[in-house]
């Protein structure tokens, strides 16, 4: 799974993510893009964004091998694909933060809560 990944091994994921990412993700599902339905060009960046679609190019792999069988790729679409580019595109999702506007493009992370603030949210 690409966040336990490190240097050139991430660097590697990242790269065959981003072409499965770039030729068949987003040109089949990829919709317009609003302030209800974000999405950054910049996605790899997004920690979150990078985990959510490895997790789904993962099982898009392993579902639409023929040994998955004929359902495999419904299956695919139903629980995983619709479920991730929910929460992905969500108004309050990784991309929450970067302006859909093409004329005022702007691209941010949002910042993670630190280890003392998760401790503080969890109590």
């Amino acid at each position: 799974f690409i966040p336990a990944l490190g240097g050139p091994a991430y660097a590697t994921e990242l790269a065959a993510l981003s072409d499965w990412v770039h030729y068949l993700l987003l040109p089949v599902y990829g919709r317009e893009i609003s302030a209800n339905r974000p999405w950054c060009a910049q996605w790899y960046e997004h920690p979150e964004a990078v985990a959510r679609l490895h997790a789904l190019w993962l099982a898009w792999q392993q579902l639409t091998d023929t040994e998955a069988g004929l359902s495999g790729p419904s299956t695919w679409h139903r629980d995983h694909l619709d479920h991730t580019l929910a929460h992905l595109r969500a108004p309050d999702g990784p991309f929450a933060a970067c302006t859909t506007s093409a004329t005022r493009p702007n691209h941010r992370v949002l910042a993670a809560p630190t280890p003392k603030q998760a401790e503080e949210e969890a109590a």
